[in-house]
């Protein structure tokens, strides 16, 4: 895990942001997936995060299931802020 965050200090709070995103927008699908309680503050809280988070891909897929309509309405966000993320940390870890 050193190695992972370890280098220049911007690209290691890079890659944290892009990483903490994508494990709240994949906590979202598991929470939903698994019909967790949304009255919990918890499960509120990481479905409002993820909802901001994935705002600008909110109703992009059009599936019957509201299972696979979840997975693919929040999990291209989360894989684009991975991309995104370690892409532009890598970057800025080189220069």
């Amino acid at each position: 895990m050193s190695r992972r965050y370890g280098g220049n200090p911007a690209a290691t709070i890079i890659l944290i942001v892009a990483d903490i995103t994508a494990v709240i927008l994949i906590l979202w699908i598991a929470f939903f997936l698994l019909d967790a309680n949304t009255a919990n503050d918890l499960v509120s809280w990481v479905h409002h995060a993820a909802n901001w988070l994935s705002g600008w891909s909110r109703d992009m897929f059009n599936v019957e299931s509201d299972d696979w309509r979840t997975i693919l309405n929040y999990g291209l966000p989360a894989v684009v802020y991975l991309m995104i993320g370690h892409a532009v940390a890598g970057r800025v870890n080189r220069s």
